[in-house]
């Protein structure tokens, strides 16, 4: 099966870090849920939930951030607004995010911004798990790897964005 060049790409990355990680190959999913249900060996809250939004006024220039969180969690606009320091927030669109991305679908986009030029924000529960889970830019391929490797790599933002 051919994959999104990002699954090479974040496959490679983690391997030239010497990054411990194992691969799933699956049906399509869209949803984390979907994917949880062919992961049972992880839990909704260990998956990464990647959302590409779309900020007003821009930050220095950009006008998308990247937010990563445990999946079974929502974000919240009242807390990520003062956070990235905007007045609006709203969900990037399915062209948006294959524009961004290079023609990822929603769904498979992984919690690496850093490789599409996004700065990631990433909610502090999320490392609470040893390891998480995620769609590695194909809805059809995840990734699970040591949470503190995936902060190495990606120098996320830690904040609180997630409702309680």
């Amino acid at each position: 099966m051919a994959y999104h060049p990002a699954v090479k790409k974040i496959t490679d990355l983690l391997t030239a870090r010497d990054v411990a990680f194992k691969t799933f190959e699956h049906a399509p999913v869209r949803t984390s849920e979907e994917a949880s249900a062919l992961r049972p060996e992880y839990s909704l809250h260990q998956g990464a939930k990647a959302l590409i939004v779309k900020v007003k006024p821009s930050r220095d220039g950009k006008e998308f951030v990247m937010l990563v969180f445990p999946a079974d969690a929502r974000f919240d606009a009242k807390k990520v607004k003062p956070i990235l320091g905007v007045k609006e927030i709203s969900f990037a669109t399915e062209e948006e995010v294959s524009k961004i991305t290079d023609g990822i679908q929603v769904g498979g986009v992984p919690p690496f911004g850093n490789l599409f030029g996004l700065d990631v924000f990433a909610d502090a529960s999320l490392f609470g798990n040893d390891e998480i889970i995620f769609n590695a830019g194909d809805r059809s391929f995840s990734v699970a790897m040591r949470s503190e490797d995936y902060k190495s790599i990606v120098s996320p933002v830690v904040a609180d964005i997630v409702k309680i």
